[in-house]
């Protein structure tokens, strides 16, 4: 290989240049950046069965939110009888499939012939308002005393502990009863129906914030010793600000995931206390007081049990698949 001057030095060094350019540029591209949030909805939108729940789940918030225009376009009100309906000899609905037709899509009720449709839409909203409110209730509390019993330690934590303990082994159903016997049906200028959801987010989130404490607790003992903490507490930063401002942002993973988890369960259990007569009163539409009611006709009228069962396990189901999906997509550790 010639050396002379007719050899092309500029060429040998330019063309690398440029091929380095080229690779610097193609990894800026390939190498971006991406926030937590973008990575974890890039992990949900790729489990197809936790998607498909989500959308069961906003399906039944509208349906919760649009109860009445439901009622007005495919219902009847929802305290009206329809005696027509209803066999005088067996009370039972007059047509098959428990009175299921044009006029009534989810057949009626045995005896008092109300619509179906409209009960399970109005049903829809009892259920998930207590659902919702006596889970914010339970982590608002739960993340409070957890972050106060995992970061201060000492007494505080021994007390909130065995707090948490006690409410534990509490029985929950017992207490409900025993307070629902003795408050009157209704008050703060609420009907019935509403009294009575109060009182439930009230028993249902006071005792289930312990579940969620205790989650809240272990992960503060374990991040009150990181280097972010000790560095906002040298630069003088009071216990409240470390609390809420750095702790917990940096516990809204755990809390978001556990506080979908914990509706179906509050779910199920207003259903439990509205089946034991305890839970939202009679007229008012729920799911549980109509499988209760259905307990006399499940075996001459099965689908007036199936059609409020149905509802109970496709919420249910809708929100566990749901909340697992949320629970692998905000894990730092999955793949």
């Amino acid at each position: 290989m010639s050396l002379g001057p007719e050899a092309s030095i500029t060429d040998e060094t330019t063309t690398p240049v440029a091929d380095a350019a080229d690779e610097r540029n193609s990894g800026e591209q390939t190498i971006a950046g991406r926030s937590l949030k973008q990575i974890a909805w890039r992990r949900l939108k790729k489990d197809k069965v936790a998607i498909a729940g989500g959308i069961v789940v906003i399906l039944l918030i509208v349906i919760a939110i649009l109860a009445p225009l439901l009622t007005k376009l495919w219902g009847h009100p929802v305290g009206e009888w329809h005696t027509d309906q209803i066999d005088p000899t067996l009370s039972t609905p007059l047509k098959p499939f428990g009175g299921i037709s044009k006029d009534f899509i989810l057949g009626v009720d045995p005896t008092s012939g109300r619509d179906v449709f409209s009960r399970i839409v109005f049903g829809a909203q009892t259920s998930l308002s207590v659902a919702f409110l006596s889970a914010f209730v339970s982590t608002v509390l739960g993340a409070v005393f957890g972050l106060a019993a995992g970061y201060l330690g000492g007494w505080i934590d021994t007390v909130i502990s065995r707090v948490m303990d006690f409410l534990l082994a509490f029985p929950q159903l017992l207490f409900a009863i025993a307070l629902v016997s003795v408050l009157p049906d209704s008050f703060l200028g609420l009907g019935g129906r509403w009294s009575r959801v109060l009182v439930l987010v009230g028993v249902i989130g006071f005792f289930g914030w312990p579940y969620i404490g205790r989650i809240v607790r272990g992960q503060t003992l374990s991040l009150r010793e990181r280097e972010f903490v000790d560095a906002s507490r040298s630069l003088g930063a009071r216990a409240p600000r470390i609390l809420f401002r750095e702790l917990l942002p940096n516990l809204a993973a755990p809390i978001l995931v556990y506080t979908t988890l914990i509706i179906p369960t509050n779910i199920l259990t207003e259903a439990a206390l509205s089946f034991l007569g305890v839970g939202i009163p009679p007229p008012n539409p729920s799911w549980g007081g109509m499988l209760s009611d259905a307990v006399t006709f499940y075996s001459i009228d099965p689908m007036y049990m199936i059609i409020p069962g149905g509802m109970i396990f496709l919420t249910v189901l809708a929100f566990n698949l749901f909340g697992d999906g949320l629970r692998d997509a905000l894990d730092p550790k999955a793949r």
